[in-house]
């Protein structure tokens, strides 16, 4: 009978994994004694009850940034920084050469200037009119002077004072302008509008900027929150509070954490909501991809194992399993969920069978544990 390449394959395989397996030794006069590893670690597979959970995804953001912004026409002819780059709340970032803002805030200044000067001319003729209607006064008095005369200069006094508001309204009036031109040629300089790291910069040195145009973004280092999507059919189930595992990738590591806050708004295209999760430590970076596992039920119980026995051979998932004769087998399982420091094994493990935490490297099949 011809056999195919595909059925030796399969043949193949199946000894392999008949070898991996199996809990019995090999035939009594072939098994070569080994001699025993010593410094490995053991521990039990235990039963436990596994609650339901599911896993969510999300971005590391900071939790105070600032996107700094051009406020007037001009262009760019200083920029002192670029990405990466620590700056101080108040430090000078950038200047933006704009000649009909400085010509404004000039034509304003000088504008002030006259009405100053107007408001000095005033005053002084308020002076002279009230000076000479108090002579003309006591000349009425001892009527040297006809009522006529009297009224006329009485007039002219009158017309001095209000002449004097008149030219301190003008005044006030520039002044009010004249700060805002000043505030408005004062917005050629950029500053930082808080302490933290540039993530953006949008424009660069000779760049030609329009009001509202951005510039860069800050964002406040050690200050960061996970924004993790959730869907919304677990609306009733997560909010502030709710207990999470989060992972983080590129800081080797989980953590134990909280939601701080809720976004109480779906998004429509993706039919997910914002949960926010707070987070400090070392090594956090904005746009970072995490991830946490949410408890949204009781579940059922099930094996789990210490994830550091469990690891990839090949495309297989397998475990050292060491039996009361204190010899190591290797065995292939199915694996789960991660619970914390434990792996959920679906398949290939029972209760209370011993399995290798450390030291499996230096380990073969058959090899005796000391």
């Amino acid at each position: 009978m011809r056999i195919t390449m595909t059925a030796l394959c399969c043949l193949s395989l199946a000894a392999l994994l008949s070898g991996g397996c199996s809990n019995s030794g090999p035939r009594e006069g072939s098994r070569q004694e080994q001699p025993a590893v010593k410094g490995i670690t053991v521990a039990a597979v235990v039963g436990a009850a596994i609650p339901e959970t599911v896993e969510v995804v999300g971005t590391v953001r900071a939790r105070n940034s600032a996107t700094v912004s051009a406020r007037i026409p001009g262009t760019i002819s200083l920029f002192k920084v670029r990405e990466g780059d620590r700056v101080t709340k108040g430090e000078l970032l950038a200047r933006i050469d704009s000649t009909e803002s400085l010509a404004g805030a000039t034509q304003a200044l000088a504008a002030m200037e006259e009405a100053r000067q107007g408001v000095s001319e005033a005053r002084s003729r308020q002076k002279l009119a009230d000076a000479t209607f108090q002579r003309y006064r006591r000349l009425y008095e001892e009527q040297a002077l006809t009522r006529q005369e009297f009224d006329v200069k009485q007039a002219e006094q009158e017309l001095a004072t209000q002449g004097v508001a008149r030219a301190e309204a003008r005044l006030q009036q520039l002044q009010e302008s004249g700060r805002s031109a000043a505030a408005i040629a004062d917005y050629t300089k950029i500053v930082a509008p808080i302490s933290g790291v540039v993530t953006v910069k949008s424009a660069d040195l000779g760049s030609t900027l329009f009001p509202g145009q951005p510039l860069l973004t800050i964002e406040e280092q050690g200050s960061y929150q996970l924004n993790l999507a959730i869907p919304e059919s677990l609306g009733g189930k997560v909010k502030p509070g709710t207990p999470l595992r989060v992972t983080l990738d590129g800081t080797g590591g989980s953590l134990s954490a909280r939601v701080t806050e809720v976004v109480p708004a779906t998004d429509p295209a993706s039919r997910t909501f914002i949960a926010k999760v707070n987070l400090s430590g070392s090594g956090l970076n904005s746009g970072a991809f995490g991830r946490a596992v949410i408890v949204t039920g009781a579940g059922g119980s099930g094996i789990l194992a210490p994830t550091q026995a469990v690891f990839q051979r090949g495309a297989l998932t397998a475990v050292w399993v060491v039996d009361a004769s204190k010899i190591a087998r290797l065995r292939l399982v199915k694996s789960g969920r991660t619970q914390g420091e434990k792996m959920e094994i679906l398949s290939g493990l029972s209760a209370g069978e011993k399995v290798i935490i450390r030291g499996g490297e230096r380990v073969s099949d058959g090899a005796t544990i000391d």
